[in-house]
């Protein structure tokens, strides 16, 4: 007998429920909300971020790596908070030394240039690098607009997007390079309108 689509959709919710059941995120968790004191332009703080960063993963349904999911709620730890003690995030279980090196690998010294590092994730990273790295842009992309940044950051940020972590998304995760291209095209819509100063929108 067929299954109807309500039925299946509650399949499916069951079998998510299911792959999520067992996943502990609370040490990282606590660990993440060293970002709490990191401030954005936006408002809200970084702490906020990594935690939006984790649930455009689990939009996604991307469920069944729990490495790719703690390494989400403090990808930006290390970056951010220098003075972190990488042992204790690697002794926090038994996927520590894995998440670790996952943030390790999103993480950028000062001393490499943003376009080299982005370039380097998307010719040699890791699937679960890149996965993390269009999270984390549809994340900021999401929060990108012209009260908090110049028209110039943005239109180089919209370039950054096409060029490198577009790419990305369309080797990893083709939905989440749609909505990256309906970002990008929002974005630079709303750029447009900046051309005509008495321009209202209602």
């Amino acid at each position: 007998m067929a299954v109807d689509g309500e039925k299946q959709l509650n399949i499916e919710i069951m079998s998510d429920i299911e792959k999520l059941q067992n996943l502990v995120l609370a040490p990282y968790i606590i660990k993440a909300t060293a970002l709490i004191g990191k401030q954005r332009h936006v408002g809200g703080n970084q702490f906020r971020h990594n935690m939006a960063t984790m649930a455009i993963l689990l939009d996604y349904k991307l469920f069944e790596d729990p490495v790719l999911l703690k390494a989400a709620v403090i990808h930006d730890l290390i970056e951010d908070v220098p003075d972190t003690d990488q042992n204790e995030l690697r002794g926090i279980d038994d996927d520590g030394n894995a998440v670790v090196k996952l943030v390790l690998e999103v993480s950028r010294p000062k001393s490499i240039v943003k376009a080299n590092f982005l370039e380097g994730i998307l010719k040699k990273g890791s699937t679960n690098a890149k996965l993390l790295k269009v999270a984390d842009r549809i994340s900021n992309l999401t929060d990108l607009h012209r009260d908090h940044y110049t028209k110039a950051r943005m239109i180089n940020y919209l370039d950054q997007t096409e060029k490198y972590i577009l790419p990305m998304a369309l080797e990893v995760n083709k939905n989440m390079a749609v909505e990256l291209k309906d970002l990008i095209a929002k974005r630079r819509k709303q750029l447009n309108y900046l051309k005509y100063p008495g321009f209202i929108r209602f």
